[in-house]
């Protein structure tokens, strides 16, 4: 087992800065997830922990070892891939055993632990098959097999649910997570999907432009978000943001001068100016009282479990999730607040949260 150390991490390509100085420390047996939109640098990341990158400047660390020029074959490290990566001549079984061929290890042993893995992926049947009369999902589980059977001090996981349905999606989710409460290794996964980093992680790295943004508990990132970016980011949907102003002793939308449907306590903390957030779940409905503020509505998703209602809020679309059993419908108005202590405060300039 093994933790990861990033100390000072420079990564350039010619002129572009892609990591310009990351540091960042992963505990032995933690299952952290590197969440960002496409281009922040967590796929980068990855690949220069598993030795497939070369660093500009920097540390990198595995346990108490120093790994700056280690091959990636000297890591002890195993990668699961996005698109597999398995041989398709070679059957389930051989795909698994390969590595294990190649170190030289007895058969028996190699047998043990090909079928030691394939129980605990629920693949056993499969073990004579070839790649190509296998699902995506099996293909995946074989692809996880393969890097179990090494026992590697570290596994890595570069996004290795997109190409699997909606679905399968899931189900491969639920099952890496119990994957790493047995196998109680250090596990690293990359994933642009802020569901699959909530739902995975003991701890998320949220990253921008290489730079980490934030790093916590799922919990801590979605209720305690450092930053605008963090809060946009992670949360389906989005949270909301309306430019929020003072104006005497009355907050309101900077757009409209609508008083903003805060509590006494909320519009206490708001400055000059200020970006307010608020996530659709977090709004109250039918709410009276002075903060309350009526709206018209303008489109309708119902979801089943709950349902989206679109609103125009002080000059800003926005979204209010609500129960279903409300039945809202367009053209109707509905009356919102925001609730206690649910309400973020953005620097308007920075973007960082404001205590």
């Amino acid at each position: 087992m093994a933790s990861i150390t990033i100390k000072n991490l420079v990564k350039t390509y010619g002129n572009v800065t892609v990591i310009p100085d990351l540091n960042l420390e992963i505990a032995d047996r933690e299952f952290v997830v590197f969440v960002g939109p496409s281009g922040c640098g967590k796929s980068t990341l990855l690949r220069i922990i598993a030795g497939l990158e070369p660093i500009t400047a920097g540390e990198v660390f595995i346990g108490d070892n120093r790994v700056n020029g280690v091959p990636a074959a000297r890591r002890n490290i195993a990668m699961v891939f996005q698109d597999y990566a398995l041989y398709p001549h070679m059957t389930v079984y051989d795909n698994m055993a390969f590595a294990l061929e190649l170190r030289g290890m007895p058969k028996t042993e190699i047998d043990a632990r090909v079928h030691r893995a394939a129980a605990m992926l629920h693949i056993e049947p499969y073990l004579d098959r070839k790649p190509k009369a296998l699902s995506g999902g099996q293909r995946q589980r074989v692809a996880m097999g393969r890097a179990i059977v090494r026992d590697p001090s570290v596994f890595l996981f570069d996004e290795p649910l997109s190409n699997l349905d909606a679905k399968l999606r899931g189900q491969v989710r639920a099952e890496i997570k119990a994957l790493s409460q047995d196998l109680k290794t250090t596990m690293v996964f990359v994933t642009h999907d802020q569901v699959e980093a909530m739902t995975m992680a003991d701890r998320i790295v949220v990253l921008q432009g290489g730079v980490v943004q934030q790093h916590g508990t799922p919990e801590e990132v979605y209720e305690r978000p450092a930053n605008q970016f963090v809060a946009g980011f992670i949360g389906s949907p989005t949270m909301n943001f309306f430019p929020v102003e003072r104006r005497g002793e009355a907050i309101v939308f900077a757009h409209d001068g609508t008083p903003v449907p805060l509590d006494g306590a909320a519009a206490a903390r708001v400055p000059q100016t200020a970006v307010l957030g608020v996530r659709p779940e977090h709004f109250g409905v039918g709410a009276a009282g002075a903060s309350a503020i009526e709206v018209p509505i303008k489109l309708v998703e119902p979801l089943g479990s709950d349902t989206l209602v679109h609103i125009d809020l002080g000059g800003t679309a926005a979204i209010a999730r609500v129960e279903p059993d409300l039945k809202p419908k367009v053209g109707e108005r509905i009356r919102l607040r925001v609730q206690p202590g649910k309400s973020h405060l953005f620097d308007a300039a920075s973007g960082e949260v404001l205590r």
